[in-house]
């Protein structure tokens, strides 16, 4: 959506608010999930914080462009997308724009990602990759262990020891206090499956699925790459990993046996930001966050946001925030709060304002363009 601005006079964008959101258990909540509840300030309902709040907030700035029609130098920009959501499904969101060149021209001023929380900027995100780790043991009888490879125990150590490597591997950054991260680089298994069976079965087969969270000072890739090693070296040394007993054992010799270890990653990936602090974007959002709220603090979080480093690394100033509950995000009961949103318009407005000023014109002289 494009508010036009005069002929040669830059560009400024609003990117990121995302129409989709994650699933909800109605039987976990306190209130229906997929319908609004307003209740005082709060604004219940799944996806009010991630991400359809914001979608309105911006929705309105475009609106009252359209209806006030400022005349402003900058023209302005809202990108709505598809599918931030789900990181196994590619080429119909953000990623697409990028790719077919839709989102070339933004690259000639300041974008501005909305989707985070707790108003104010977010200079850090994480990368994220997601992992599934497939163990085959010999499923046999719970009272005759000896004859069997425990798949889940298998696979259970076999995390615990990737986990132990990675951290060694990947320690915590000295950029990351700089930049305020509230959390490390991470990996950590998420899921556990298996076929099934009578509970007096050993299984014979399971699968560990996860995800790694890595701050924008490591390359992702070259750490799944090490996450990899860790599994095909687990695997050429199963003797040496520890077991859950006298009982407990990876290899049967006398059937020339062992289990198998199988590591796979999910298709894509994304790499963490950390937003150039001495960017004219960046100076401009400060700005109007002490404009409106008298201060700014901000902040840094292992959430993924898509594209957006490949953005900045194509020359685009990339910028994050948002006016959501981190405190709800991907939870049960999610909400937002009405006066939050407010100050989210307020800040995106002062932005717009900020960056169709003449810096050097007194204060008497310079338009409110939105109220």
């Amino acid at each position: 959506v494009t508010y036009p601005g005069e002929p040669g006079g830059g560009i400024m964008s609003f990117v990121g608010c995302h129409l989709d959101c994650v699933p909800a258990n109605p039987d976990t909540w306190d209130f229906d999930p997929y319908t609004l509840t307003v209740d005082g300030d709060m604004l219940k309902g799944r996806g009010t914080t991630d991400c359809l709040g914001h979608v309105a907030c911006v929705t309105q700035i475009m609106r009252q462009l359209g209806e006030k029609k400022p005349k402003l130098k900058r023209t302005v920009v809202a990108v709505f997308i598809a599918n931030e959501e789900n990181s196994r499904e590619l080429g119909i969101g953000v990623d697409a724009l990028v790719e077919h060149g839709e989102m070339d021209h933004l690259k000639d001023g300041p974008v501005f990602w909305v989707d985070v929380a707790d108003k104010c900027p977010c200079i850090g995100t994480g990368g994220v990759a997601a992992w599934t780790l497939k163990v085959q043991g010999k499923l046999f009888h719970s009272g005759i262990p000896q004859h069997a490879i425990n798949s889940i125990e298998l696979g259970m150590e076999t995390v615990a020891e990737m986990q132990k490597r990675f951290y060694e591997d990947f320690p915590p950054h000295p950029e990351e206090k700089r930049y305020g991260f509230k959390s490390s680089s991470s990996m950590k298994p998420t899921q556990i499956s298996y076929p099934g069976g009578s509970v007096n079965q050993i299984p014979g087969e399971a699968t560990f699925s996860g995800d790694i969270r890595i701050t924008p000072f490591y390359d992702v890739p070259t750490v799944m790459d090490r996450i990899s090693g860790y599994v095909t070296d687990i695997q050429n040394n199963l003797d040496k990993l520890p077991t859950r007993g006298p009982m407990s054992k990876y290899t049967l010799p006398a059937e020339n046996l062992q289990g198998k270890l199988s590591l796979t990653w999910a298709e894509g990936f994304s790499r963490g930001l950390a937003c150039k602090l001495d960017s004219f974007g960046y100076k401009a959002l400060v700005k109007s966050f002490e404009d409106v709220m008298g201060e700014c603090n901000p902040m840094a979080i292992t959430g993924s946001l898509p594209c957006i480093k490949d953005l900045q690394d194509a020359g685009y100033d990339v910028q994050t925030m948002g006016f959501g509950k981190m405190s709800t995000y991907h939870a049960n009961n999610e909400y937002c709060l009405l006066s939050d949103m407010k100050i989210g318009f307020e800040v995106m407005a002062r932005l717009i304002e900020r960056l169709n000023e003449d810096e050097d014109a007194p204060a008497s002289k310079k338009q409110k363009i939105i109220a």
